[in-house]
């Protein structure tokens, strides 16, 4: 018998947000230390792709000058 399983594909915007939200509560869990300084750290770098990710993805703006 197949089973059909609901799979919702989700952005890689998306998907790197939910990292950044994972590794921050994970911090926040942690004692003051390095390894609470590591999920932080990549907290940000997540959060910064996702940006990054965004910027790329926006319809390109042309300049007046064209």
């Amino acid at each position: 018998m197949k089973v059909n399983r609901n799979r919702r594909k989700q952005s890689f915007g998306q998907r790197l947000q939910q990292a950044a939200t994972a590794a921050r509560e994970a911090a926040a869990r942690l004692p003051v230390g390095p390894e609470r300084d590591i999920m932080l750290k990549k907290a940000m770098q997540a959060e910064t792709a996702a940006h990054i990710n965004e910027l790329l993805s926006a319809p390109v703006l042309h300049a007046a000058g064209r």
